[in-house]
């Protein structure tokens, strides 16, 4: 408990606390951290601010009582002239640090605070200077292969006075995150590489969760898992001297056992999206510096689009793993004689990947060219944990693993989670065949579905009511939720969506909504853990702001605004282009080019989009590469000023769909599909609307006029339609 004089005690921020003079209000306060608290303040003067709620906690009052510290006990509906305004300012003018005590509520676990809202408005609207504070306990929501500390840890992180004195909420919730990011960097399990950290959760899981093929029954144990990715991790070092390893398989256990086989091997995973164009392919296969594939033959005759290389640098696992059962027989004894520490060590694994690259998945820039986006260690170790602490999902727990593993959800969520937390998971290699996940759910009982909107519209069509039954979570993202799509799952399935947000840049969860925590006999004040329109709160250790767009001078949360976050999920730039990353990252901080806002609750709403592109069912598709494509088909008539431009407007279906502003009257939608098809163009790049204008509007300056080419296209879009 934090009340053990062995308590490691930490201080960040301490010079934002004063003498005196402030009312300290933190995300949650237990007894025990308020002895820590004053026991490592000596000398200062506290007063107590006890926020009682429905049901009083008489453990504060007493002991504070017992303790000769003032107590002022408050509810939310007192007046700007009650008497006990006047005691609080009495007790602030006498040189004292009022600290409020949360009332008892129920919330989830990885709540940014445990103080109701009402209660903040309270406070910060009394007009003095409000002091945020982060109270974290590092050993508090580990992850399964944590090893217990010897010395409970404890972190009180203070925030900044907003605005350095009277305060808004905004504000306040600003400083407060500001101040739980720094906390949180110093989780010691940060530290992990990835690698250690699958082997560690491989070992301990190993006999009781598995990996489980839908389509046929099959199933692996996680012991097993490991020992033939041991094994191909030998023969991956004799392949390649090359760092990254290219992947290019669907989800399954094919594929979690190259990736996993991967990182044992000590190199990066490259899992290569396949349904990408065949120059976009060969780009990311040359700025890897990739020389060797793993894949299966099934795959590569299914995959003819694919730019394959010479059959000697792919490796088949169906050709290369029957002749490896002596290796991995042996293999699976030595894992389970050795520890995960003395296995690292025979393989040359650091047990400390910090901020070296880990993953690198790619995506799509303004220019069409892929850019690598390198996640660390810590960056995958981090979100793993920032996911999982907030689900709280267990061994007996199932997910359905089915997103592309090219794809960042699939790759953390539905790949290293499961492994490092010990998650029982189904595979299936098509998203898109829901009458068969559905099955799949209903056989397995899962109970962790992610999704997005367009797949989610699936299991509307072809599934059953009763089949999803056993689902505890669906989470979808990738695309804005339409309220039309959750109320229609909800009131077919019984079953709640709750809509999420993240970037590849950000490993890639930051936020999602959850299901409102069951109230407690002596907790009935419940603290909400979704909010319809919004993409929840953010995950534990995510800083925000927001910016002016165009000025990019700071904004409130709660205005509109460009989003800018940090936290250790955060990766560190784009492979070999200094120069995007440099756009995207300010000391520390993402521009995630997208337009949002945080209401006084904590919630993130998604309110647009600036960047040049549209999620298109998932994917993210660049507005100028299929611009550049159709200028390159129709060059004669593009010669001189820009005749097209590619605008992206609301779809009911899929999330959005690509508009074609044309110059060039009479261009007709199916025949310059079929030749997009012909260049390589994925199917889903290709607009199908086409608006005829008389120009493309341009400012005065010269650059494309966005907003006049998104009116034309919003305003076309019911009659083209």
């Amino acid at each position: 408990m934090a009340s053990d004089p062995k308590t490691k005690v930490t201080f960040l921020g301490a010079e934002n606390l004063p003498e005196s003079g402030v009312v300290i209000v933190p995300n949650i306060l237990s007894f025990e951290d308020l002895l820590s608290l004053e026991r490592e303040l000596p000398g200062r003067s506290f007063c107590y601010l006890l926020e009682q709620g429905d049901v009083p906690d008489p453990r504060f009052l007493a002991h504070a009582g017992e303790r000769g510290v003032p107590v002022l006990e408050f509810s939310v509906g007192m007046t700007a002239d009650d008497p006990f305004l006047r005691r609080l300012r009495t007790e602030l003018e006498e040189r004292k640090l009022v600290i409020l005590v949360p009332g008892p509520v129920s919330a989830r676990a990885g709540s940014p605070t445990t103080v109701p809202v009402e209660v903040l408005r309270f406070v910060v609207g009394t007009g003095l200077a409000v002091l945020p504070l982060h109270v974290f306990h590092p050993d508090e929501g580990s992850l399964s292969i944590e090893a217990p500390a010897r010395h409970p840890r404890l972190i009180f992180s203070f925030g900044g006075l907003p605005g350095g004195g009277p305060g808004t909420l905004p504000g306040y919730w600003q400083q407060l995150l500001i101040a739980g990011e720094a906390a949180y960097q110093r989780r010691p399990t940060l530290e992990l590489s990835l690698g250690y950290a699958l082997l560690c959760g491989l070992k301990k899981h190993g006999t009781t969760n598995r990996v489980i093929t839908g389509e046929d029954g099959s199933d692996q144990r996680f012991d097993r898992i490991l020992a033939i990715s041991l094994a191909l991790a030998q023969l991956i070092k004799k392949e390649t001297t090359q760092p990254r390893v290219g992947i290019v398989l669907p989800p399954g256990p094919g594929g979690l056992i190259a990736n996993v086989a991967v990182i044992l091997a000590g190199k990066v995973p490259v899992n290569l999206n396949f349904t990408a164009s065949e120059e976009g392919i060969r780009s990311a296969m040359a700025q890897g510096g990739i020389d060797r594939l793993i894949t299966a033959d099934p795959f590569v005759r299914r995959t003819q689009r694919f730019p394959w290389p010479p059959t000697r640098q792919m490796i088949f696992l169906e050709r290369v793993l029957p002749a490896m059962k002596p290796a991995i027989a042996g293999w699976l004894l030595a894992s389970k004689v050795m520890s995960a520490r003395v296995l690292a060590r025979v393989l040359r694994l650091p047990l400390q990947g910090g901020d070296r690259e880990a993953v690198l998945l790619f995506t799509s820039g303004s220019s069409g060219e892929p850019k690598g986006v390198a996640l660390s260690h810590r960056n995958v170790i981090a979100n793993v944990h920032q996911f999982a602490s907030r689900l709280q999902l267990h061994s007996h727990d199932c997910a359905l693993g089915c997103l592309p593993l090219f794809h960042s959800f699939g790759c953390t969520v539905t790949l290293w989670y499961p492994i490092i937390e010990g998650i029982n998971l189904i595979t299936h290699p098509n998203p898109i065949e829901t009458h068969k996940l559905a099955q799949f759910i209903q056989q397995y009982h899962v109970s962790l579905l992610i999704a997005t909107p367009t797949f989610l519209r699936g299991y509307l069509r072809k599934a059953e009511p009763g089949q999803l039954e056993s689902l505890r979570y669906v989470i979808t993202g990738a695309e804005k939720l339409p309220r039309s799509v959750a109320d229609q799952f909800a009131a077919r399935f019984g079953k709640a969506v709750h809509e999420g947000y993240g970037l590849t840049e950000t490993s890639p969860v930051t936020n999602f909504n959850l299901p409102d925590p069951d109230p407690g006999v002596d907790r009935p004040r419940v603290l909400p853990s979704q909010r319809p329109g919004s993409v929840g709160h953010f995950v534990p250790g995510i800083a925000v702001r927001i910016t002016d767009p165009d000025t990019d001078a700071p904004l409130p949360l709660d205005q509109t605004g460009m989003i800018w976050l940090k936290g250790p999920n955060i990766f560190h730039g784009y492979l070999h282009n200094a120069e995007q990353s440099g756009k995207v990252l300010v000391d520390g901080w993402l521009c995630t080019g997208d337009i949002g806002r945080v209401d006084h609750e904590g919630f993130l709403f998604i309110e647009g989009r600036i960047s040049r592109f549209s999620k298109i069912a998932g994917e993210m598709v660049p507005h100028e590469t299929v611009e550049e494509a159709i200028a390159r088909e129709l060059h004669s008539e593009t010669e001189g000023d820009r005749k097209v431009v590619i605008v992206g407007v609301p779809d009911e279906a899929k999330g959005e769909q690509l508009v074609l502003l044309s110059a060039i009257h009479g261009l007709d939608a199916t025949d310059l599909r079929y030749r997009l098809l012909e260049r390589g163009i994925p199917s889903l790049w290709i607009p199908k609307v086409i608006i005829d204008v008389l120009e493309i509007p341009h400012l005065a300056s010269g650059k494309l006029n966005l907003k006049a080419c998104q009116d034309i296209a919003n305003r076309g879009e019911d009659d083209a339609l």
